[in-house]
């Protein structure tokens, strides 16, 4: 056993810094023929710690690789003590950075499976789901652990690193998903652009995902793992005419999560940042120089970290409804509802809703609920341009159909995401037809709240109709709700099945 203290203190991970430990040295493991230096062909280091309440976010844990390595396998634990009720107890997790380094956002990650794994490896040609295949080069490696939350105790952790020898493998091209599938012309495609497999902290295969997006009813789907890209040359052979597969990931930060949709393939972006250190503007451009969209995941989720602290400025959508409908996607909801507001009052661009499912494991429901965007085509710009636009319903599954309009006096017409140009007291009216809701009410929601509700029929099929102004309304938008289901809470409507983005009323 080799216990490593803390050595020096740096700035390298952010607002709560990063300690670097003494390197662990694997001089003696292989000649430099890179021929075994013993009969076993490997070597074991074993690295003991302790970190107190208060620790920083990142301890790096240098690792000296010599020439002649093959693979590196890590696996650790830490302990878990009794903490007083409400109080967090240890939680910490892992990754690792080759010989290129930790700086933030450049190209040294090669992994990281936060809390989900014990152990991983990586070599040439093959790695651990969540770690990057590729070579082993000598250098100063840093196996990254992050104590998410340290018990008032602290937390003591133990990690074994072993290398193995040998030839260094080849590593194969990726074969990632392409950019268009057939699709049917400009058409509304639905969407499920937030799920975790075994590649993060999920427990379904990328086969077994593609399968239920196609059971649901999906056009698209986006994989979004933890902090990692190696699922993006996880999907060869499940994507299909029926089902384009976009690239992305969920960066997930101590203060918050963001989808980064539609990435370009093995575009990796960096989480190690708090919103107190004024980064997050640098990473939101950076996927968008990645081709993808900005999207705020689940802001008031209830989880640690989870809250979203970044502010909406960056942002380019907000996902308003993450999973099973919750109170704390009601508030979401109330939240983006008042972006429209200050919109309409001139105080910047409006961000348009979005839905996911946020699905890891059985019985999460994958398209639960799904984006439905009305695109040109079934490709990855076409989709990301109408999501950009606002030209998106959310659904909690493909059984639910909504067309939304609203028509002025003189018969123009706007849809979702739209503007109608009316004269200020003109009569305009709202028109919402909706399949498959039944036992359902339809609303129309504008600046000042919810002004019309309606019951659908039995069947779940039905047209409701309502007439404003311009005068009275800066905007329209549509819900479709389950009776209440929260008893205790007076007041508090029902579960979501479908919602709409607005549709604009200028009055001129």
């Amino acid at each position: 056993m080799e216990r490593r203290d803390v050595l020096r203190l740096s700035a390298v991970a952010g607002a709560g810094g990063a300690l670097t430990l003494g390197p662990v040295s694997f001089a003696d493991a292989a000649p430099a023929d890179g021929h075994p230096g013993d009969d076993r062909g490997e070597q074991t280091r074993r690295i003991t710690g302790h970190l107190p309440t208060g620790a920083p976010d990142f301890v790096y844990l240098p690792v000296e690789v010599p020439r002649g390595v093959r693979e590196i396998a890590v696996s650790y634990t830490y302990d878990r003590p009794t903490v007083p009720e409400g109080t967090a107890g240890n939680a910490c997790d892992i990754g690792i950075f080759d010989e290129r380094g930790t700086e933030l956002g450049g190209a040294g990650f090669r992994g990281w499976s936060g809390g989900a794994r014990t152990e991983f490896f990586l070599r040439a040609d093959d790695a651990t789901p969540g770690y990057l295949p590729g070579p082993v080069n000598a250098g100063t490696w840093h196996i990254a652990l992050g104590p998410y939350t340290v018990a008032p105790q602290g937390l003591s952790y133990d990690v074994t690193v072993t290398l193995r020898h040998g030839p260094p493998g080849h590593t194969a091209t990726p074969h990632y998903p392409p950019e268009r599938a057939r699709g049917r012309g400009r058409a509304w495609y639905r969407g499920d652009n937030h799920v975790h497999s075994v590649h993060s902290d999920g427990r379904r295969t990328p086969a077994q995902i593609a399968a239920l997006a196609r059971a649901a009813g999906l056009d698209f789907l986006t994989t979004t793992e933890h902090n990692t890209t190696s699922a993006h040359r996880a999907w060869e052979g499940l994507w299909g005419d029926d089902l384009l597969i976009l690239t992305g990931e969920e960066v997930t930060t101590r203060n918050g999560h963001v989808v980064a949709m539609g990435t370009a393939p093995g575009i990796f972006i960096d989480w190690r940042y708090r919103a107190r250190d004024n980064a997050f503007g640098k990473y939101a451009r950076a996927i968008r120089r990645a081709g993808g969209l900005v999207i705020p995941a689940h802001p008031h989720a209830t989880c640690i970290g989870c809250n979203w602290k970044f502010g909406l400025n960056d942002a380019d959508a907000v996902e308003v409804w993450n999973g099973p409908y919750t109170p704390d996607d009601e508030v979401t909801l109330a939240e983006w509802d008042n972006t429209l507001v200050a919109h309409t009052r001139g105080r910047g661009a409006w961000l348009p809703a979005v839905g996911h499912s946020d699905a890891h494991r059985d019985p999460d429901v994958i398209g639960l609920p799904q984006t439905v965007v009305l695109a040109d085509d079934l490709s990855r710009r076409a989709l990301l341009e109408g999501i950009r636009a606002g030209r998106v319903w959310i659904a909690e599954s493909s059984e639910v159909e909504v067309e939304f309009t609203v028509i002025g006096e003189r018969g123009q017409v706007a849809g979702i995401g739209e503007r109608l140009a009316a004269s200020p007291s003109s009569k305009v009216t709202a028109r919402l037809r909706v399949r498959g809701a039944p036992g359902c009410t339809a609303s129309f929601v504008t600046d000042q709240g919810r002004l019309f509700t309606a019951p659908l029929p039995d069947s779940g099929t039905g047209t409701v109709s309502w007439q404003t102004t311009p005068d009275n309304a800066a905007y329209v938008r549509a819900e479709v709700r389950h009776p209440p289901t929260t008893p205790g809470l007076p007041g508090l409507p029902g579960p979501m099945a479908a919602l709409t983005n607005p549709i604009f009323l200028d009055g001129t």
